[in-house]
């Protein structure tokens, strides 16, 4: 007890042996500053100065302040004793403030710039809003940005899909540090968001690594190539030294799902994962566990820091965070008794590095390795063919877990010549590999024979970029003036790689894998008790199947290693005709060593009309190229249709069946981008308003299941094309008001998105168009282009106290169920046969609650919950994609996250 108490004590003194600074900030004229920041380093405590520039902040005596103030260049000062400080700020515009994407000019912030910019800190938004993955927080912090969770969706579940603007996931170009990020392997299918589309994981980046990111709302293939026609996400990574910062945090989720089982009672149907029918996690087959008031347990852990190099400003920053997240079990049917959220365990590391080798001359290098062990449920086979009684006698929910690596390196040489160009030459290189394992399943062809869990083979991309960058400010010429050029090569190369055998091989009775010369009589037969052959519906003898049920393996059929190159040359130029006015021009030359060239061209422009405003607009022209997984990938796989297994085949575009299917080599897409706005800032209050017009033109889709007879062994096929022309209109605003009252800190803000996207044409040729791309395919495409989305968050500081709630509204949501699969007849027709598949997920305000407690000048915990009311979609039905009781949607069905969280700063 005594040990405890002097702990206690210990603890105290350092939290409050502080003294009160106060002071005044002025600017090189002696005017006072309004509203600078005044923050104690290395901690979060900090304040404003009033509108008459004085300041008062509590500090350990000790302390090193921070001033700073866009515009002005900031300044640390140490407090060593003094109750009173006078503080002049010199004009000039600090490093930080500079943003890194949308333009290439040394003078330009995201305050001035003639494009819409979002600078998101990640450090204080995290604090404030709680979130823990760069995707959750993305969803919260930018108007147009939208994530969601998916579940039995393959590969989908382990790697989000994400987008910008309503866009896919390919359609948003991502850099770390100004370079070209490489995307993920996976493709989606099946009902995700952006179904056909590559993206880049984003949660592969440690969140502890990130200084600030920058969102460019803007199309900008004409500036940075392909992928950039929704915009262009820049993600800048740590740069600080001397200083170990991180936390350590534990969440879980609620199992209170907010349903209304009263309909799904029979036989238990309907209510899994409820009280009484919870599948346990820790058994494979479709064992009943204990039930439980939480699930989906997360602990994780971020550390970095930084060390100088030398005496010049060099740097070595190192990252590394562990995480380790259960699975969440939501209520779902018989078919589907896995439906939530994959576990995951993974691990990360980031370095950067920047060491100055001359007067103005530096070599730099960054990069990290991300690992992770994911575990997602498939669909439930519960008998037929499908399930050996033997091994599991009550049917089995398999299981689809991956081992997924990415591993990345740039490095590169900056310099500044005597006339004043600036060089930059780097060679940055990614890949990702995604490689399957099946357990907790089975092949059926192989009957009591069978393992339990197969390898199940799986892909990879790598990209690798050469960069050369020039450019150069004028200060004499007009009001100033920013030239550039530069030059990229870059190669991609994608694989698919075959599992092991028994993942997807089907064998005749004697254990040999099935050819062309197999005899009928050694199929392997579905039989009943007494040995005799089981019919299906229409009167023939079923047989069983092979592969790993949940996710057949990749086999030597499949295997794909097919590489390209790219390469192109860019110019831009910004032009400040007088103080008031900008000009920005670019333009791009790409050529693709597997379909052609293209030349795409940006203009923009911003007028100031006051100290305090400014107009921007941008017209621009853009692409996408399609993925080397669009073109090549291929799969033969069981899908589930209203709970009802189908075996199809994914043709890859290249294949003479997909020809024979009247779909035409894939071509780049093309879009025409406009925007106009504008931004306020009256010190306390700062406002931007974007209105953006984006045509997309030849759209790459997933398209629907025709009927395919003709293929052995498959009941329907589907392909990549270039399918639909899709318009998309909308508008970004968002409002910010802070204040100091007497050491009181308010911050209000609000985000808002408004879109709309119509889908002009459906390319559908002579094939027919619901079954090319239907009216259910039409949906989930929409779905990815939410009308609204509103973001309302309320902040307050006091010495040692924070707090922050936030409020997001969530618009309506319609998708087409797998009624559409159904005969319309029985619906009395197509149109009443669409009424009765629409599942509309009405508007839903969701609620965050995050409060901060300074134990130390060091140490901060935060407590919290996201959705704090558990508000779930409210659409409940057994048809969905998912096989829940909801389909995947923008504000997700996992319930109330409630967590505790250490955040440490020596």
């Amino acid at each position: 007890m005594k040990k405890i108490t002097i702990l206690l004590f210990f603890i105290c003194g350092i939290a409050f042996s502080q003294i009160n600074v106060s002071g005044t900030v002025i600017d090189d004229s002696g005017l006072p500053l309004s509203f600078v920041n005044v923050v104690e380093k290395g901690t979060t405590n900090g304040t404003t100065t009033t509108i008459d520039g004085d300041f008062t902040i509590e500090v350990k005596d000790d302390a090193t302040l921070i001033f700073s103030y866009v515009g002005f260049n900031t300044q640390e000062i140490e407090v060593n004793g003094q109750t009173n400080i006078q503080v002049t700020l010199s004009s000039g515009e600090s490093l930080e403030d500079v943003m890194l994407v949308g333009s290439r000019s040394p003078k330009r912030t995201a305050v001035n710039s003639a494009s819409p910019i979002d600078v998101i800190d990640v450090e204080s938004t995290t604090l404030q809003v709680g979130k823990v993955e760069i995707n959750e927080l993305l969803q919260y912090a930018a108007p147009s940005f939208n994530a969601s969770k998916q579940s039995g969706s393959d590969g989908a579940d382990h790697i989000d899909p994400a987008s910008l603007r309503g866009l896919g996931p390919d359609q948003t170009l991502v850099l770390i540090n100004g370079k070209r990020r490489h995307q993920s392997s996976l493709i989606n299918v099946f009902g995700t968001r952006g179904r056909g589309n590559t993206g880049t994981d984003l949660n592969a980046i440690p969140a502890s690594s990130i200084k600030r990111i920058e969102i460019l709302r803007d199309g900008a293939s004409a500036q940075y190539g392909s992928d950039a026609i929704a915009g262009v996400i820049n993600i800048v990574l740590k740069d600080n030294v001397d200083e170990l910062s991180g936390s350590v945090s534990y969440g879980a989720y609620s199992t209170n799902a907010d349903v209304d089982t009263s309909a799904f009672t029979e036989d238990a149907y309907g209510l899994w994962n409820t009280d009484g029918y919870r599948l346990d996690t820790e058994k494979d087959g479709n064992a009943i566990g204990k039930d439980q008031n939480f699930d989906g347990g997360s602990v994780k852990f971020g550390a970095n820091y930084g060390f100088a190099i030398g005496e010049k400003g060099g740097f070595a920053n190192f990252t590394t965070e562990y995480i380790n997240k259960n699975k969440t079990l939501r209520p779902t049917f018989d078919f589907r008794k896995g439906f939530g959220e994959a576990a995951i365990e993974g691990f990360n590391l980031m370095g950067n590095v920047g060491i100055p080798v001359g007067e103005k001359t530096e070599v730099y290098a960054f990069g990290g390795r991300n690992y992770r062990d994911t575990d997602a449920y498939a669909f439930t086979r519960n008998g037929g063919n499908r399930v050996v009684d033997s091994i599991f006698p009550n049917g089995y929910t398999p299981r689809i877990t991956s081992i997924i690596t990415d591993n990345s390196v740039v490095a590169g040489v900056k310099t500044e010549t005597a006339s004043g160009w600036k060089i930059d030459i780097s060679n940055a290189y990614g890949i990702n590999n995604f490689h399957y394992y099946i357990k907790g399943t089975l092949n059926a062809s192989l009957l009591n024979n069978s393992p339990t869990e197969f390898d199940a083979g799986g892909h990879s991309l790598s990209q690798n970029t050469v960069n050369f960058d020039f450019s150069k400010y004028y200060e004499d010429i007009l009001s100033g003036m920013n030239l550039a050029f530069g030059a990229e090569y870059r190669t991609e190369n994608f694989k698919i790689f075959a599992g092991e055998e028994g993942s997807y091989a089907t064998y005749d009775v004697n254990g040999v894998a099935v050819n062309a010369n197999t005899p009928e009589e050694d199929i392997v037969i579905y039989r009943d008790e007494n040995g005799n052959p089981i019919l299906d519906d229409d009167g023939k003898i079923q047989i069983r199947p092979g592969g790993s049920q949940g996710f057949p393996g990749y086999g030597p059929a499949n295997e794909v290693d097919r590489s390209r190159s790219n390469v192109s040359i860019y110019a831009d130029g910004e032009f400040d005709l007088s103080e008031a006015f900008l000009i920005s021009a670019a333009g791009r030359f790409e050529n693709y060593s597997d379909f052609g060239s293209t030349i795409n061209g940006k203009l923009a422009m911003r007028f100031k009309a006051t100290e305090n405003l400014n107009f921007r607009g941008s017209i621009s022209t853009g692409f996408r190229a399609p993925s080397l997984a669009q073109i090549y990938y291929n799969l033969r796989f069981t899908n589930f249709i209203g709970g009802v297994a189908s075996d199809q085949l994914l043709s890859p575009n290249n294949s003479p069946v997909t020809a024979s299917f009247g779909i035409g080599p894939l071509k780049e897409e093309k879009s025409t981008n406009a925007g106009l706005g504008f931004t306020a800032n009256f010190s306390k209050f700062t406002a931007t308003a974007d209105l953006y017009y984006i045509d997309v033109r030849d759209r790459i889709v997933l398209t629907g299941n025709f009927p395919a007879p003709q293929i052995e062994n498959v009941d329907s096929a589907q392909f990549f094309a270039n399918g639909v022309d899709t318009e998309t209109t909308g508008l970004d605003l968002v409002l910010t008001y802070k204040d100091n009252f007497d050491d009181n800190i308010i911050g209000v803000s609000l985000l808002a998105n408004f879109n709309n996207m119509v889908i002009k044409n459906v390319k559908n040729g002579d094939l027919d168009e619901q079954t090319f791309f239907g009216e259910r395919d039409k949906a989930f495409l929409l779905a990815s282009a939410p009308e609204s989305k509103l973001v309302g968050n309320l902040t307050y500081e006091r010495n040692w106290l924070s707090a922050g709630v936030t409020v997001t509204r969530f618009s309506e949501v319609e998708l087409l169920d797998f009624q559409m699969f159904e005969d319309p007849s029985d619906y009395g027709g197509f149109q009443n046969q669409i009424i009765a598949a629409t599942d509309t997920y009405t508007a839903k305000f969701v609620t965050d609650l995050n409060l901060g407690f300074a134990v130390s000048k060091n140490i901060k915990l935060n407590i919290g919950s996201n959705n704090l009311f558990n508000i779930y979609p409210d659409q409940q039905d057994d048809w969905t994609e998912g096989g829940g009781y909801w389909d995947s949607v923008q504000m997700g069905f996992s319930g109330s996250f409630y967590y505790a969280r250490i955040n440490y700063n020596f």
